[in-house]
This record gives C-alpha cells, sequence and structure tokens, in this order.
C-alpha cells in the first residue's frame, strides 16, 4: 500500500503511467456477454470488413474498463473516486492493440459541499502502440483535506 495522501499532497502537473494491456479477441466476448452489446461493430468480423475500420472495434465501454482499471495501482485509503467528466473515444482500439494510461493532476479544487475535502482531477489518457490516444476523461477523487494541527 502507498502511503496515505492528503488533498494537499497532490502536486498540479504530476504524472503516472500504467503499465501496458493488449487487447485481445477474448476481452470483445467476454466484455459483450458481461454486458449484452454484442453489435456487429465489435462481434461480426465479415461485416466490419467492408466498414471504414476495415476489422472490428472495441466496445468503449471496455476501453473504459481496462484503460481505467491499468490505474488501480495506487491505493490510497484518504481519497476515492468522485466520477468521470467528458469522456471520449477520439480513435477506435482493435484486436492486438495494446495500450496504457497517462494520469496528470491537472486541477485541485476545494469540494463545496464537504469542507473536509478537495477534488483531485486528473487528466486520462488511455494510448495505444502508436502513440495515438484512444480515450480521454477527467478522473475527479475526493481527497481528505489535511486536519488542522
Amino acid at each position: 500500500m502507498e502511503r496515505p495522501r492528503y488533498f494537499e499532497d497532490y502536486v498540479l502537473g504530476e504524472e503516472r503511467r500504467s503499465h501496458g494491456r493488449t487487447i485481445t479477441e477474448t476481452d470483445f466476448v467476454v466484455h459483450a456477454g458481461h454486458t449484452g452489446d454484442f453489435f456487429p461493430h465489435h462481434m461480426d468480423a465479415e461485416h466490419m470488413k467492408a466498414s471504414p475500420f476495415g476489422q472490428r472495434i472495441a466496445h468503449g465501454t471496455m476501453t473504459f474498463a481496462i484503460g481505467i482499471g491499468l490505474t488501480a495501482s495506487e491505493i490510497n485509503p484518504l481519497a476515492f473516486t468522485y466520477g468521470y467528466d467528458r469522456l471520449r473515444f477520439p480513435r477506435p482500439v482493435f484486436i492486438g492493440d495494446t495500450i496504457h494510461t497517462v494520469l496528470t493532476v491537472s486541477a485541485l479544487e476545494p469540494d463545496p459541499r464537504r469542507p473536509d475535502k478537495g477534488r483531485v482531477v486528473e487528466s486520462c489518457r488511455v494510448v495505444n502502440q502508436r502513440g495515438e490516444t484512444v480515450l480521454a476523461c477527467d478522473h475527479v477523487l475526493l481527497a481528505e483535506r489535511r486536519p488542522a494541527a
């Protein structure tokens, strides 16, 4: 476990990177089974040969789940996820792509409803092996403020 970090311990511009993860056909099948999303974009190779992509594309929700899951390397008992904002999928993910996630602290804000907490905003970019951003969003954490001395 990492050392506990209060809101005041986060630094604007600090960055962390995940390890890589190669996307497989099994990922597509398991995600479709979990979600019920069997759209041909994800499951029908013949159908997608005639598409502009030329092959099946990953579910956006799968890319999000795996990309964000890769960041679960820091355990901070003083902070928890409040949500995700501005989620976008600027490029597709294909079977065989290897993705990793880059997190950058982009804002440190007071929480208007909770004076004992602050909001840490991490800009998330999921990047493929070609350096292309395939997912972008903001991860908002609520972190405890350091108690008064």
